[in-house]
C-alpha cells in the first residue's frame, strides 16, 4: 500500500475521542470493564505469548499471502481493540469495512510480524516494534481466495498514541472495549448453507459504532477466546482454509 496525503499526527478520531469523553455505564458494563483489566496483564501476556509460541514459529516460516494487526490497547485503562474503517474510494468489495490495519506480504518483507506492522505504519502512521507482538494465530482464508495471518500486539495505552491515519486507505479509526465484545447481548451469528445443507457460522459484533463482520470479526472472535478463556467460548464454525 502507499502512503497518501496524511492527517496531521496526533489529531484524534471522533469515535476514539466519543470513548475518552464516555457516558454513564450501566452497573453490568462497570463490572464486565473492571474484570477485562486483567486481560492486559503481564501475566495473561505471558499466558498468550506462550500459547502462540509454536504457531508463531511456523507461520514466520511459511509462506503467507497476506497478514493483519490485531491491536490491542488500553482507554482510560480499560482494554479495547482498535479498528479501522477501510476508505470508501478503495477498489474491490471490502471497501467501506471494518478492519484490522494489514494487507499482502511484500517480497522485502522478512516474514507475517514483518507485513502486519509495515502495513499498519502505512494506514496509521504507527511505529511498532516487534517487542509489541505477542504471536501470531493460524491464518485464516479470506473471501478474495487469499490466507491472512493475525498478528497479535498489544499498543499500550491509546492516549500516548498519535496517530496519522493515511485518507487514502482509512476513513475512520475507532475501539471497542474488551468489555463490550464479551457481553453476549453485543454477540450475532450469520448461518451459511451450502448447496441445501448447513455448511458454517460467523459471527459478528454489534451495538458498537459500526458492525464488526467476516474476517475481522472471526478474527475478534478468536481473539476473545486466546484473551479470555474464561468468559468467552468459541460459538462459530468458520469455513475451513483452502
Amino acid at each position: 500500500m502507499r502512503l497518501g496525503p496524511a492527517v496531521p499526527a496526533g489529531v484524534m478520531f471522533p469515535a476514539l475521542y466519543h470513548l475518552h469523553l464516555g457516558t454513564r455505564p450501566t452497573p453490568g458494563a462497570t463490572r464486565a470493564a473492571g474484570s477485562a483489566r486483567g486481560y492486559l496483564s503481564q501475566e495473561n501476556e505471558q499466558r498468550c505469548r506462550g500459547l502462540l509460541e509454536a504457531s508463531t514459529r511456523r507461520y514466520r516460516q511459511e509462506a503467507v499471502a497476506a497478514a493483519v494487526l490485531v491491536t490491542l490497547c488500553s482507554v482510560g485503562g480499560y482494554p479495547a481493540l482498535l479498528y479501522t474503517l477501510r476508505s470508501s474510494t478503495l477498489m474491490g468489495q471490502h471497501k467501506g469495512d471494518v478492519s484490522f490495519p494489514g494487507g499482502k506480504c511484500d517480497s522485502a518483507d522478512q516474514d507475517v510480524i514483518a507485513t502486519a506492522l509495515r502495513e499498519t505504519q502505512e494506514e496509521l502512521g504507527l511505529h511498532l516494534g516487534a517487542e509489541s507482538v505477542w504471536g501470531v494465530m493460524r491464518p485464516l482464508p479470506s473471501g478474495r481466495g487469499l490466507t491472512v495471518a493475525p498478528v497479535l500486539a498489544h499498543l499500550g495505552p491509546l492516549e500516548c498514541v498519535c496517530l496519522s491515519p493515511n485518507p487514502q486507505e482509512v476513513d475512520d479509526v475507532f475501539t471497542i472495549p474488551l468489555s463490550h465484545l464479551l457481553q453476549a447481548q453485543n454477540h450475532g451469528y450469520t448461518h451459511f448453507r451450502h448447496q441445501g445443507r448447513y455448511s458454517y457460522t460467523l459471527p459478528v459484533f454489534l451495538n458498537g459504532r459500526y458492525r464488526v463482520w467476516g474476517l475481522t470479526a472471526i478474527i475478534t472472535d478468536l481473539t476473545l477466546e486466546l484473551l479470555a478463556p474464561s468468559a468467552y467460548r468459541q460459538r462459530t464454525r468458520p469455513p475451513s482454509p483452502c
